[in-house]
């Protein structure tokens, strides 16, 4: 089984016609370096968006810029740290003088694994702060640049997930960050008037590195093979028992930008192969 992060293809990539989809129109993308938020910056710019990536890791947020580029798009990347105001006051200030900030998504995010009662707090406040605080601020700084569009409109995509609408055991701050952005992508859509929304996306296992790199430990740990930690524990609870690949979710936030998600207003777009809302039969 190959455990490696897919690579992006142009064929894989949801092309769009939107009068809007061009390059006086800017997108901001957290966490840019890897996984979805690669995908989503590299569906974006193939889309003709300028597009601006944010995250930490220089090296993978460069990686990702010659993608974008290699695939035919505009992306500029800027290291950023999340855990920190000033750093996003300056990624939104200089992503302002590359167009009209149109777009942003949502997309970074950490995990750990601890019981509540072992939880330490450290963790959880760092995990509060990256995965939902910083798409707050990030939120509340784009705004005013949505209203000062020419039709005052702006579109904010939120990564939740299927642990925002169920909870499994040993991920409390992660549970509860996702929930709280599919509650953020609401509370931006009550506030927007009709013409600034906000949407949230859920899905089950991704082939993220964060996820491929926990299967071989998996495997040995339970003493099975990849597929099985894969077909058995990841998607388990799963109808489709297969990870998505992240440019299949980095397609569902272009198409959720696009004019033709403009009565997603508030929605998350739930594709879990079938995790959440349906159940197969226990067998004992």
């Amino acid at each position: 089984m190959d455990i490696r992060e897919p690579d992006i293809t142009q064929d894989e990539i949801l092309k769009l016609s939107d009068p809007e989809f061009s390059q006086e129109n800017v997108c901001i993308v957290t966490g840019a370096a890897g996984g979805i938020g690669r995908a989503a910056a590299v569906a974006a710019a193939a889309n003709g968006i300028m597009t601006v990536g944010l995250d930490i890791n220089q090296e993978g947020g460069k990686q990702t810029q010659r993608l974008a580029r290699q695939l035919g798009g505009q992306m500029i990347f800027i290291e950023t740290d999340l855990a920190k105001d000033a750093d996003m006051d300056h990624a939104v200030a200089e992503a302002a003088k590359l167009g009209r900030i149109r777009y942003l998504f949502n997309i970074a995010g950490i995990q750990h694994i601890d019981l509540i009662e072992d939880f330490p707090m450290e963790k959880y406040d760092q995990m509060q702060r990256i995965n939902l605080r910083a798409a707050v601020y990030m939120s509340k700084l784009c705004i005013p640049h949505f209203k000062q569009n020419h039709d005052g409109r702006g579109v904010v995509g939120n990564m939740a997930s299927a642990h925002g609408h169920i909870t499994t055991l040993a991920k409390v701050s992660y549970n509860i960050s996702k929930f709280g952005m599919r509650a953020l992508a609401q509370s931006i859509s009550a506030e927007g008037g009709g013409l600034i929304r906000g949407f949230s996306v859920s899905t089950a296992f991704v082939k993220t590195a964060l996820a491929m790199n926990q299967i071989p430990a998996q495997a040995q740990m339970r003493g099975i093979t990849h597929e099985e930690v894969v077909t058995n524990v990841m998607c388990g609870e799963s109808r489709l028992k297969e990870m998505m690949d992240p440019i299949e979710v980095g397609n569902l936030f272009v198409f959720g930008i696009s004019r033709f998600a403009r009565f997603l207003v508030g929605g998350d777009m739930l594709f879990d192969g079938g995790m959440v809302l349906t159940y197969a039969e226990k067998k004992n």
